[in-house]
């Protein structure tokens, strides 16, 4: 078996579709995208693609290596994220030349299901308690929430109390026993974090994520301490070596990587396998589409230490299509009270409507994340 093309999709609302022809008929799908970067990441697929022609497309692990190493500079989001979606791709066509799951190519599952969490609110908290009572009553005993909106260094009290009062808010309205997430979304510097952090621990929330950006990760030595809460970390981490220093130095209790970021099925299951002789846990970073979540679940199935599922169905970014949009068969995504089950079929275990994703690609997008500014007038991060 050969491999003949490699074929992005830009479509809406804002993914990246990869697909790899066989010469004997079996293609596989892969989701590349860097969310406002998909252009980039679509011609470092089209340049890693010279090497992969010709080439057996089940040898994995030394296409991997070479698409990884064979360039002088290597890493960060957009090649990544390219060899990410190649990768995946890779998989799906393995399991389907041998009738399998990729799950069952990686060991077989610990778990036919996983435990996933509904979005609430968007970039800015509002209504997040009526949108959290809404995601209980479809079933999920877990949200997040961003926890912010801009924050100076050093900011004022009442912003304190505005993320204060929409935690607050998301409690009283859904009980004691659902899990929240609060998404600090690397909006908060070190001296903000440090009140916050301990200001929400009355909430027993289930986690805060990226209370800090990963590049100011020393800042957690400090955060740890002032909270019992999990501190989940790892979605702008795109490597086992990135993740390196992370898991070593023990501040971060849950790691974060995208399959459609770090590398791929095969870097994600090598970082996630890493996480779990640190006693680390495994939450999938997955704001994407339907091969990005059958990429994940497949991880997630094969690892122990995996416990939720981030899944972007009904996502505030998602308004001219929604996660099911491009798959013949929605069903293997089946939701039941608060988990969603682990695809069975062949390769990832899930059927691209192709005809429907190049009408769409013909539509594409640019999506672009906001800007935002403090009152300054200063670049404010969103």
């Amino acid at each position: 078996m050969k491999i003949t093309k490699l074929t992005t999709y830009i479509v809406p609302p804002r993914w990246c579709f990869l697909k790899i022809e066989t010469d004997e008929g079996v293609v596989g799908w892969g989701e590349p995208v860097v969310e406002g970067r998909v252009h980039s990441v679509a011609a470092a697929v089209e340049e890693l693609s010279d090497y992969l022609i010709g080439k057996d497309p089940r040898h994995i692990e030394d296409h991997w290596t070479v698409l990884y190493r064979g360039g002088f500079y290597r890493g960060g989001a957009i090649h990544m994220s390219a060899l990410a979606g190649i990768d995946q791709a890779l998989w799906d066509i393995k399991g389907k030349a041998l009738g399998v799951s990729v799950s069952q190519l990686l060991g077989g599952p610990v778990r036919d299901s996983i435990r996933v969490y509904s979005w609430i609110g968007g970039d800015r908290p509002a209504d997040t308690a009526a949108a959290a009572k809404d995601a209980v009553a479809r079933g999920f005993t877990a949200v997040k929430m961003n926890g912010t909106e801009e924050l100076q260094f050093v900011d004022s009290y009442e912003k304190v109390e505005a993320t204060l009062a929409n935690v607050a808010a998301v409690r009283a309205a859904v009980g004691p026993h659902i899990g929240i997430g609060v998404d600090f979304h690397g909006r908060v510097h070190k001296p903000m974090a440090k009140i916050l952090i301990k200001e929400l621990e009355p909430y027993k929330l289930m986690f805060i994520e990226e209370p800090v950006l990963s590049e100011n990760y020393e800042a957690l030595k400090e955060l740890a301490p002032l909270t019992s809460t999990p501190i989940a970390l790892g979605e702008r981490l795109y490597s086992r070596w990135d993740f390196k220093r992370i898991l070593s130095e023990g501040y971060v209790d849950i790691i974060q990587p995208d399959v459609s970021h770090a590398g791929g099925i095969t870097e994600t299951r090598k970082i996630a396998t890493m996480a779990e002789a640190y006693d680390v846990a495994v939450a999938l970073h997955c704001p994407l589409g339907p091969i990005a979540l059958a990429a994940c679940l497949q991880v997630d199935a094969v690892s122990y230490n995996a416990f939720i599922q981030e899944q972007s169905l009904g996502i505030h970014y998602n308004k001219s299509n929604d996660l099911l949009d491009y798959v013949k068969n929605p069903e293997v995504f089946s939701y039941d009270k608060g988990y969603v089950t682990i695809p069975q079929g062949p390769g990832l275990g899930i059927e691209i409507n192709e005809e429907y994703v190049k009408e769409r690609a013909a539509v594409g997008h640019r999506w672009r994340n906001p800007i935002w500014r403090h009152k300054d007038g200063s670049f404010a991060e969103w």
